[in-house]
């Protein structure tokens, strides 16, 4: 696929039990590509939507990943000193800052001249509200995601679904 015939394109849709999907695609073929995306939303209990369906839902932001084992009070304290927004710990014990896209960078160079081993930082997007899923909706779009993630024109996949940790951890095993 040559680099100048392609353009960057961003889908959104409903997954199962209503939870918002954002899709971004690079293509060089824009009716192949919905018709992909629209198929596998279909096929998994969802449906794609128009421009400006979900997309209201989500934020723009920056966030870095500190390793697990990092420490978390020094973690937060030096982040918010630097401008970050929010500091958050997954459950792998991984903590994320979020900033500001425009931030990004210079907080992330911030944690690394005070110390900390950030890697890179990435500009995602965040949900504003979550659609909690359960049971087969749940497990539904997991695979909508997964089956998304496999369409060659896909970059990145957001979706403000909340699918609880033993379902997770059932899908994945």
């Amino acid at each position: 696929m040559g680099e100048e015939s392609c353009e960057c394109i961003r889908y959104e849709g409903y997954g199962p039990g209503g939870a918002a999907v954002i899709v971004d695609c690079r293509t060089s073929d824009r009716s192949r590509t919905a018709g992909e995306l629209r198929h596998a939303f279909a096929s998994h209990g969802g449906n794609l939507g128009a421009e400006g369906a979900v997309s209201y839902l989500f934020n723009p932001a920056g966030v870095i990943a500190l390793p697990a084992g990092t420490d978390e009070g020094r973690a937060r304290e030096q982040a918010f000193e630097a401008g970050a927004e929010d500091v958050l710990v997954r459950p792998d014990g991984v903590i994320e800052v979020l900033t500001e896209p425009s931030q990004l960078e210079a907080i992330r160079e911030s944690l690394v001249r005070l110390g900390f081993d950030p890697g890179s930082g990435a500009i995602t997007e965040r949900a504003a509200t979550t659609t909690v899923l359960a049971g087969k909706d749940a497990q539904s779009m997991l695979r909508l995601v997964e089956a998304l993630k496999a369409l060659d024109d896909v970059r990145n996949v957001y979706s403000n679904a909340e699918i609880p940790d033993e379902v997770l951890a059932r899908f994945s095993a």
